[in-house]
């Protein structure tokens, strides 16, 4: 009876030990994950980030403690609204002075993009910057320098390659189902933004802004472009805006580029602020195609904006109607990059999304400026990893 009694005692024991173990597991494993969170900051808490920090705040490996705006209040509103509970400052060298984060997020006036995104990096940070990454090629390509000099990472938007129909559109041309590539075009735009200058002020315009998701989705599909020759215009001398009510508009409102890819595949792309469009910024309901892509035995549309994802209609039969494909949008949302390179760098894998590809759009966008003004064709010496799916 005793040396049941022992054995039962010991069993217990060991019981209540193995829970007590169990429980000391869980608790380090949620210290753990909660160490593991990237602390964000995000610079900019205007219009876009009503976008931005929903996709931030919805991730479970991503925390936001800093928000910041030169236009203080602006933060204050999104801490509030958001329930963030993040601290706020009025400065980038005040946020980068309180409260430690591992990466920032940019999302403010293009036309300072590049000097956050140094002063980020000088500071350590790793960077997801809205698009441009940079004014200037020279300028991005020295961001992306000194991140590696610090063993950081720096990303540049657009995110137009997560989507399901870029990875379909890839796949379909890659299998050959459109046989011999030849030529592709893209459009995008509307009637131009009123809530800021920015847009039309140099170092701005449709270029950086609309036209960018078009090349990241060409070059990213045909591969990068060798040469670009374009012209540029400024058809709306004049703008009213709500910041600073009349202008003077110094940067193109109205582009068209001319691509040239490997194995002599052309692409065309056009973008600007004077193009009258029902949906304008949202294209959740348009059965309208933004992208085309043409080959010797068949043809393929983007239906809806390349940002903005409603399926593609493949059109590669003599005899069969063409088919509306690929139309589920697998949570895909334009506004997701931060919060998809966040999530890589806690996890250690490699997004679709890669710095050198923004680099390269950059590199098209100041090409095409050039190319504007001279008449001529220019050569284009950046590149990027491809097929990127």
């Amino acid at each position: 009876m005793n040396e049941r009694i022992s054995r039962e005692q010991f069993l217990k024991a060991t019981a209540m030990a193995g829970a007590a173990l169990l429980v000391s597991s869980l608790e380090t494993w949620a210290r753990s994950t909660d160490e593991k969170k990237l602390k964000v900051a995000v610079i900019g808490c205007g219009s876009v980030s009503n976008r931005y920090l929903p996709q931030l705040l919805s991730s479970k490996l991503i925390e936001v403690v800093s928000l910041c705006d030169i236009k203080y209040d602006r933060a204050v509103n999104q801490n509030n609204q958001y329930k963030v509970n993040a601290k706020t400052y009025p400065n980038i060298d005040a946020m980068h002075a309180g409260v430690p984060f591992d990466m920032q997020v940019t999302i403010t006036d293009m036309q300072v993009h590049g000097e956050l995104n140094k002063k980020a990096l000088e500071a350590g940070k790793h960077v997801w910057s809205e698009k441009p990454m940079a004014n200037t090629y020279k300028e991005g390509k020295a961001l992306l320098d000194l991140a590696k000099s610090k063993n950081l990472r720096i990303w540049g938007a657009p995110a137009v390659v997560d989507s399901p129909q870029f990875a379909f559109m890839s796949k379909t041309i890659q299998e050959g189902k459109l046989g011999r590539i030849a030529s592709a075009h893209g459009q995008y735009g509307h009637t131009g933004p009123t809530w800021s200058a920015f847009f039309y002020e140099k170092g701005g315009g449709s270029m950086p802004d609309l036209g960018v998701y078009n090349m990241a989705t060409l070059t990213g599909l045909l591969g990068p472009a060798r040469a670009v020759m374009a012209m540029t215009s400024i058809v709306t001398p004049e703008r009213t805006v709500d910041d600073k009510g009349n202008i003077k508009v110094e940067a193109e409102d109205n582009a068209h580029l001319l691509l040239e890819h490997d194995k002599n595949v052309l692409s065309h792309v056009m973008c600007g602020f004077n193009f009258f469009d029902t949906h304008g910024h949202e294209a959740g309901a348009t059965t309208l195609h933004s992208i085309q892509i043409f080959g010797s035995k068949g043809n393929m549309r983007l239906i809806g904006y390349d940002w903005e994802t409603n399926g593609v209609v493949l059109d590669n039969s003599n005899t069969e109607p063409p088919q509306l494909l690929s139309t589920d949008k697998g949570g895909y949302e334009w506004q997701e990059g931060a919060r998809v390179v966040g999530e890589s760098i806690v996890k250690d894998t490699e997004p679709l999304i890669n710095v050198e590809h923004a680099l390269h759009v950059l590199e098209i966008i100041e090409g095409a400026r050039k190319s504007s003004a001279t008449g001529q064709k220019i050569k284009l010496e950046s590149s990027f990893k491809w097929p990127i799916i």
